[in-house]
């Protein structure tokens, strides 16, 4: 079954860390990243530009709106995402605990429904 892995950066975290922390949790993700692209596991990864390169589009009454920023103002925001395949949910969530940004913010592990036809 495939999952998306939503990652979540915390600023205060990772403004905390010193340089070779965050360069070493850095080279950890790409190996851990590489291992599972090895595996045939992670099918895809994107790290996504800051939050206030954001445009978030809506219609209501049949008007749109755009406003410069990220859909919701929150301390942690959006830093990327991977796509990974795993046999269930437990395996999804150990797979996610791998990856270091789960220290330094979140990983939302969410099923990917059925795909259309």
């Amino acid at each position: 079954m495939k999952y998306l892995l939503l990652i979540y950066n915390d600023p205060d975290r990772l403004g905390a860390m010193r340089k070779e922390e965050f360069d070493r949790e850095l080279a950890h993700c790409y190996e851990r990243a590489h291992e599972l692209m090895a595996e045939g596991r992670l099918l895809s990864s994107e790290r996504l530009q800051l939050p206030d390169t954001a445009t978030t589009v809506r219609i209501r009454d049949g008007a749109m709106s755009v406003t410069d920023g990220p859909f919701a103002e929150t301390k942690e925001y959006l830093a990327g995402f991977n796509v990974i395949e795993a046999r269930d949910l437990n395996e999804a969530i150990r797979l996610a605990a791998g990856f270091p940004w789960a220290k330094t913010g979140s990983v939302e592990v969410r099923p990917i429904a059925q795909s259309l036809p």
